[in-house]
């Protein structure tokens, strides 16, 4: 699976590329027909705390799965689209 990190306005740490390339190689476990996965990081131009936007796009034939939170830290925002996803891709192996 080839994962694509794009981000707006933000430069990566490493630690930080390497928990998501951790957390979303985790979701070919429970779908094994994952072309690509794409994240695209961004700060919301807002006063609140959180503003850390994750956005991650799964493709897969059919249908794409896009799932984005906003969350105080990237990697809280990473965790919570991971998790979504995870349970998204499950239903849709179910229904399969």
């Amino acid at each position: 699976m080839k994962i694509t990190i794009q981000t707006a306005g933000v430069t990566p740490h490493e630690p930080l590329k390497e928990r998501i390339e951790k957390k979303l190689a985790k979701l070919e476990t429970f779908y094994d027909k994952i072309v690509e996965t794409a994240v695209y990081l961004k700060i919301e131009n807002t006063s609140e705390k959180e503003n850390k936007t994750t956005e991650l796009v799964v493709k897969i034939p059919g249908n794409d799965i896009v799932v984005k939170k906003t969350c105080a830290t990237f990697e809280e925002s990473l965790d919570d689209c991971a998790e979504t996803a995870k349970k998204l891709l499950i239903k849709k192996k179910e229904l399969a």
